[in-house]
Parts: structure tokens; C-alpha cells; sequence
């Protein structure tokens, strides 16, 4: 148990909060990297089990201390190695990290992982799991392109209106036009940053489909670290935030003129997407005179210093004023071995505290921050909940599984009749093989299971074997081409390079030549949309259960979604 590290205010202290977290170890002796444990080889599963450090974990705030936090559910070698099942869970458990933002929902979890860009392709660059918060069963795996645009502070459901909000990082490209031809749009900017330049924008986004849709009139500019929704529907991210300043007796930092300092708490309006501010007079010191600047209509920063880092917050439902903040402790800064107060030491973070991390109550009424205690083995999360006490328990929101898919059991969705779904049961730790039989006329264009394209594995003989099912969810899309065949009336076909792959809520068009149109026509002939290819890649979103003729250019395609 930790000891108390500040007095706190009453309605904090008094209340007893378990917080539940995705959480990842910061640092090991070793460098950043956590350590895995190797069990041995599963040549049933063709899979290497390994026990990672990250995932589900706990830890309870009574008042007056914290505990450590510990695994929930706990992953032991002898458990662990005792089934096919329970080596696929724990290797599955291992891939809970949301180093791009993570969200709890009613009893589940989305985690989303973005992948270095210059060791992967665009089309793998997110990974988006949606799991069972109690169990860690790994309900759902995808992977989604750089254009999903899936990056964020964080994300956090609002229960006033049943939908999911996000700080999400995105260039001024990536905005729609409806924001960006808005006279106001980057109004209060020195320069047009149209042009391609990234910053925040505040976002709903389908759990379904995982589709980001930009509220907010332009981007945001500052380095968030966490975003929260209370049980009012009032939405607060925290800065990151560094000061040189030494901390006063009380732990917190403060300026020259004796305001606290540190990461600063702002407000957001859901429904315009802009930041709460208010207009203050400032005197230009260089010039002399006076000038009007938007401030945070809270007063107060948080009196701590934090990291660039993604960190996380939560409120209970039963405190909507108090939020609870797992953040870093002063920047690593402290008095050093010389000491003076400046940068510690990595070599000595056992003892100088670098790197540690604390839980703090928020007051979103004055802004400023208690730390309550430090957090054991310096635990960080990327998405944190209030167990039992959360806003979203009792959401009526499944962001799990889409409504059609069955309730028991893994699955693969093979297809989508015309007047109804086809799924087939399947096993986990299994793989799957089919035969994809273009009808006269088409030829095989492209192959994707849960949204990853897996053209290339598509033997000659028109085989595909899936990987080892690992999820309960699982799709199988195929995408086929119009071809001229000899005997058969079908248009002359010139060559043509766009790529057509899809994909749960779509498809997406890459290779395609700018100003190529795309066409969609349904299964009647009736054409439902057209536009323009402008870039590399075009994201089409189409409703499921249909079939479609998509043209781009000289090619025809055929896929049922």
C-alpha cells in the first residue's frame, strides 16, 4: 500500500474508487521496451506463447491510500499452459496496447495500435481490437489504413447522447470541406494551415465501422494527453505541461507571479467542437500595448509538471466535478545528484523517481490538481474507468459486434445475401480454406480478411487458407473484375491499376489515376454515387448486406458487402 502523499479536498478523500486501466509498465532497467516471458512453441496453434506485461489491470483509491496495481484477470504460466484455449487468449491478451488511444464502454474495449510507419505499409499502419473488459477475450481484430485517421488523445462516451468522442489527430487535408471552406475556419491562426499541417480536432466515431467525423470548425494546436467525458456530458482534455519551477510544500509547481503552472485543463463543447475559452486584455511587453488573448474558462493550471506522453483519465459517475488523472510526476525532474533541481538521471530512476507516475483528482471547477498517491512500479494506462461506477455502465451501445452477428460462438462472415447474412461457425485456433470462384466473365480482384488484404496469399488454383482464427469475429470480403472472355459479349476492358479492396462499412480505392471517376451502381443498375478520384486513396462508405458494381475509370468491379 502506498502512503497518502497530499491531503486532499473532502469529497475526494472520502470516496472509495476502484479504477480499472489498460496499462503498460513505463520503463524497465533495460530501456522502454516491456519484457515478455517465452513458454514454449504450439505447433497445434503454429504460434511461439508468450506472457507480455501489459493488459487488464486494478488498482483502489479508499481515501487515504493506493493499492498496486495488479493484473485483472491475472495471467499464470501453469493456468496458462494448461489448454489450446488458454495459450490463445494469453497470446491475444499480449496485443491489448493503445499506444494511438483506447476507450471503455459499457463492459467493453477498444484498443488502437499504430505501427511505425517506415516498417509497415499504410494498409496495416492501425490495429483496432475491441475486447470483453473483464475477461480480456479478444472479441474483434482489424486493421485499417493511414486515411482511417484513427490517432488520438484519447476517446471517452458521452452518456447524454449515446456517442463516442475523441481529440483525434489530423491534418487540415483531412477535414471536411464543409469546415475548411468556413470563413472562420483558421481564423485565429498567423497562416492557412490547410496545407497538410496536423493538430487536434475534436470527433465523434462509429464503433461499427470505426469512421472519424470531424465536428470541430479547424485543429487544435496543443499537445493533449487525455480526454474524458463525465456523467453530465461535459467533455475535459488535459496539455501536457513543463515548468522549471521548484514545488512548494504542497508538491505544486507555481510562476513568478505565485499561479500555479503545469498541464492546464480546458473544456470542450461537444456540439461545435470548440474549445471553451474566454477573452482576457494582455499587455504586449516588447510593444507596450494591449492585446486580447483566449484563455481556458478554467482558472487554474493543475500545479504539475507532465510528459508528451499519452496518459488517461476517468470520472465516476457518482463525482462529475473530480477527475481522476493518472499523469507522470514532474517531467522526471527533481533535485539531482548535484543537488540542484533540474533533469534526474535514467540510471537512478529507482530512487530519484523519474519516470514515476501518480493518480491526481482533478477539480474541473478551478482546474487545479491533488495528487492523491504515487502509482506503484510507475504504471501508466492508455484508457482508464471507474469499475462499477463508470458513466457508460448501462449504454446502450454494443461496440463489440455488429447487431447481425451471432451471440455465441467465433465466426466468419463468408457473405451477404440479398435478403440476409451467411456466417460460418468456426474454432478458435483454427484455419479456415475456400474456394473463391469467379462467375463467366470476372476474374479475382481482390482478397481481405478482417480488413487486411491477403490477395497475395490466394493460391493459383484460387485457394485461400486463413490465418488462425484468434477473435470471434471475423470477415471475409472478395472483391471481383469484369474480364473479357472469348465467346462472351462483355465491353473491351483496358488495363487498369486501381485497386478495389473491401471492407466492413466500404471499400477503399488506391492506384487509381487523379481525376478517374468512381461509380457505384447497386444490384438494380441504379447508379448511388459518383466522384472524382483527387489523391492516392479514396475511402468509399457503403451500407452492408448489398451488392455492388463499382467503376473506376476503365475497370468494373463486383463485391457484396
Amino acid at each position: 500500500m502506498l502512503a497518502l502523499a497530499a491531503v486532499c479536498c473532502t469529497s475526494v478523500g472520502a470516496q472509495t474508487v476502484k479504477l480499472n486501466g489498460i496499462g503498460h509498465n513505463n520503463r524497465y532497467d533495460d530501456g522502454d521496451q516491456m519484457k515478455s516471458t517465452y513458454l514454449g512453441y504450439n505447433s497445434s496453434l503454429g504460434k511461439a506463447v508468450f506472457i507480455v506485461d501489459n493488459g487488464l489491470y486494478t488498482m483502489s483509491w479508499d481515501g487515504t491510500s493506493l493499492t498496486t496495481p495488479t493484473r485483472e484477470p491475472a495471467v499464470e504460466k501453469n493456468d496458462v499452459m494448461s489448454s489450446n484455449e488458454k495459450q490463445l487468449w494469453a497470446n491475444n491478451f499480449n496485443m491489448m496496447y493503445g499506444n494511438s488511444g483506447a476507450v471503455y464502454v459499457n463492459g467493453k474495449l477498444v484498443t488502437i495500435m499504430s505501427r511505425d510507419e517506415s516498417s509497415t505499409t499504410d494498409d496495416n499502419l492501425f490495429a483496432v481490437r475491441k475486447w470483453d473488459a473483464k475477461t480480456g477475450e479478444l472479441l474483434y481484430s482489424r486493421t485499417f489504413p493511414k486515411s482511417a485517421t484513427l490517432e488520438s488523445a484519447g476517446m471517452s462516451y458521452n452518456p447524454l447522447d449515446g456517442k463516442v468522442y475523441g481529440l483525434f489527430y489530423l491534418t487540415g487535408n483531412q477535414l471536411p470541406e464543409s469546415i475548411t471552406s468556413d470563413p472562420e475556419y483558421f481564423a485565429d491562426q498567423d497562416d492557412d494551415m490547410t496545407d497538410g499541417d496536423a493538430g487536434y480536432a475534436i470527433c465523434t466515431i462509429d464503433m461499427a465501422t470505426m469512421k472519424v467525423t470531424p465536428i470541430t470548425p479547424g485543429l487544435y494546436y496543443y499537445n493533449f494527453i487525455t480526454f474524458a467525458i463525465n456523467s453530465e456530458g461535459r467533455a475535459f482534455a488535459l496539455t501536457s505541461g513543463g515548468s522549471n519551477a521548484v514545488p512548494g510544500d504542497d508538491g505544486k509547481q507555481r510562476d513568478i507571479d505565485n499561479k500555479l503552472t503545469g498541464a492546464q485543463l480546458y473544456e470542450f463543447d461537444l456540439t461545435t467542437g470548440l474549445m471553451k475559452t474566454k477573452d482576457v486584455e494582455k499587455l504586449d511587453e516588447g510593444t507596450g500595448e494591449l492585446y486580447t488573448d483566449k484563455v481556458s474558462t478554467i482558472p487554474n493550471a493543475t500545479g504539475y509538471s507532465s510528459q508528451y506522453s499519452r496518459q488517461s483519465a476517468c470520472f465516476s459517475k457518482e463525482n462529475p466535478n473530480i477527475m481522476y488523472w493518472v499523469g507522470y510526476f514532474n517531467s522526471g525532474k527533481g533535485i539531482n545528484e548535484w543537488g540542484s533541481w533540474g533533469a534526474l538521471s535514467d540510471k537512478e530512476w529507482r530512487t530519484n523517481g523519474k519516470y514515476d507516475t501518480s493518480l491526481y483528482a482533478v477539480d474541473i471547477t478551478t482546474g487545479e490538481a491533488t495528487r492523491l498517491a504515487n502509482v506503484a512500479n510507475r504504471w501508466i494506462f492508455s484508457a482508464l474507468w471507474a469499475d462499477g461506477n463508470d458513466p457508460s455502465d448501462g449504454a446502450d451501445i454494443n461496440i463489440a459486434i455488429s447487431e447481425a452477428q451471432p451471440v455465441d460462438g467465433a465466426y466468419i462472415a463468408l457473405a451477404t445475401a440479398d435478403n440476409g447474412g451467411i456466417w460460418q461457425q468456426v474454432e478458435l485456433g483454427q484455419s479456415y480454406t475456400y474456394f473463391l470462384e469467379p462467375a463467366v466473365g470476372w476474374k479475382l480482384h481482390s482478397v481481405s480478411f478482417n480488413n487486411e488484404d491477403v490477395t497475395a496469399k490466394v493460391t493459383g488454383d484460387n485457394l485461400y487458407t486463413t490465418p488462425v482464427i484468434t477473435s470471434k469475429s471475423n470477415t471475409l470480403f472478395v472483391v471481383f473484375e469484369q474480364d473479357a472472355v472469348e465467346g462472351i459479349n462483355t465491353p473491351n476492358q483496358a488495363p487498369g491499376k486501381a485497386r478495389v479492396l473491401a471492407h466492413a462499412g466500404g471499400v477503399s480505392i488506391s492506384g487509381a489515376q487523379a481525376g478517374d471517376m468512381v461509380q457505384v451502381y447497386n444490384l438494380d443498375g441504379r447508379q448511388i454515387m459518383t466522384q472524382k478520384i483527387r489523391g492516392t486513396e479514396t475511402d468509399i462508405d457503403l451500407p452492408a448486406k448489398q451488392l455492388y458494381i463499382i467503376k473506376v475509370g476503365t475497370q468494373t468491379m463486383k463485391v457484396r458487402l
